[in-house]
């Protein structure tokens, strides 16, 4: 098993006892469904900016993030141009990597052309749901991609979406509860997993 008991004696998803930061990010954020168009947009970014880095890394630095991207209004991000890139390279709270930085601007701009269409990212990315989805009883089970995850990073695309390839759309789904992947036996699972039917119900 890759379970570990908490400071409190509660066994959980082993990466989230590692630090104070990961156990309340792993019993209050990770695996919990994420319906809001902007609340989506800003994991999709988070998940992009982590690729290469560790997810520590970025959820200390999450505030700079939300202060230097408008709060991640997509809205307001899809007007940045050149001016807002230079700054964004120079503010030393963010992770400064042009590419980056670029696809986030433009990622803005999809998701602002999503929604002007009466479409939502929401309803985008709670499509790829899994109908069936396994319970995963140690990390040996999960897998880097899946085959929902590698659809949605191809639809994304398609829509104008930049740097989500398989394996980050499928941590971004890991992270809003479009799956749940809380081992057996973890201490958040049932209720995460009772969470996520609801959602997936809702978005039926």
């Amino acid at each position: 098993m890759s379970l570990e008991r908490g400071p409190d004696g509660l066994p959980r998803c082993s990466w989230g006892t590692s630090t104070p930061d990961y156990v309340v990010y792993h019993d209050t954020e990770w695996g919990r469904p994420v319906t809001e168009d902007r609340a989506l947009y800003e994991r999709i970014s988070l998940e992009a900016f982590q690729s290469g880095l560790s997810w520590l890394t970025i959820l200390r630095k999450r505030d700079n993030f939300r202060a230097a991207f408008a709060e991640f209004d997509f809205d307001a991000v899809a007007r940045f141009g050149d001016r807002d890139v230079e700054r964004l390279m120079g503010d030393a709270g963010i992770v400064r990597n042009r590419a980056k930085i670029e696809a986030t601007i433009a990622n803005a701009k999809a998701a602002a052309k999503l929604t002007g269409e009466g479409e939502s990212l929401a309803g985008l990315m709670w499509s790829f749901a899994p109908e069936s989805p396994a319970v995963p009883r140690s990390f040996d089970d999960l897998a880097a991609t899946t085959p929902e995850s590698k659809a949605l990073a191809k639809e994304l695309k398609r829509r104008g979406f930049r740097f989500v390839g398989p394996t980050t759309a499928y941590a971004a789904m890991q992270a809003c509860g479009v799956v749940n992947d809380h081992l057996a036996g973890c201490a958040v699972r049932e209720e995460v997993e009772a969470e996520r039917e609801a959602a997936v119900a809702a978005a039926g």
